[in-house]
């Protein structure tokens, strides 16, 4: 099983942008986690500050993954782009935030991404990730 994790603005500065916030888990160790947890499945990972290269990587997704996680950062808020590559794939996708969005600023409770995938998961940290696959997995299966 092929997965893509797509992380997109200022994700590559996990771990040290704003621990308190974001916590201290760098992408990297996202990833081991993932693996380590799931290992019977091959999980890609794809980083970019570039609408347009997220938007690209969705897009070539459909050739060679079975399911997307994607946390957007920033762009999960207003990348209507994002959202309508997601929604052409036919992928199953699901949306991470590694804070609770709708205790944050009110702009950021719009969840462009997470409405074009088929969840969401809020304010669990890195465990989000975790959660998400699992839901990712149950969701190809079906």
């Amino acid at each position: 099983m092929n997965i893509l994790l797509i992380h997109g603005p200022n994700l590559n500065l996990l771990g040290t942008r704003e621990p308190a916030i974001y916590g201290t888990a760098n992408s990297e160790n996202i990833v081991a986690d993932l693996q380590s947890k799931f290992p019977d499945c091959n999980i890609a990972y794809f980083q970019s500050n570039d609408e347009g290269e997220l938007v690209n990587a969705i897009q070539k997704a459909k050739d060679n993954y079975q399911g997307l996680l994607i946390n957007a950062g920033g762009l999960s808020h207003s990348s209507i782009s994002m959202a309508d590559a997601i929604r052409s794939i036919g992928l199953p996708c699901i949306s991470i935030h590694l804070t609770n969005i709708y205790q944050r600023e009110t702009y950021r409770h719009r969840d462009i991404i997470g409405e074009a995938c088929k969840g969401a998961i809020v304010g669990m940290g890195t465990d989000g990730y975790l959660l998400a696959m699992e839901c990712l997995l149950d969701e190809i299966q079906k």
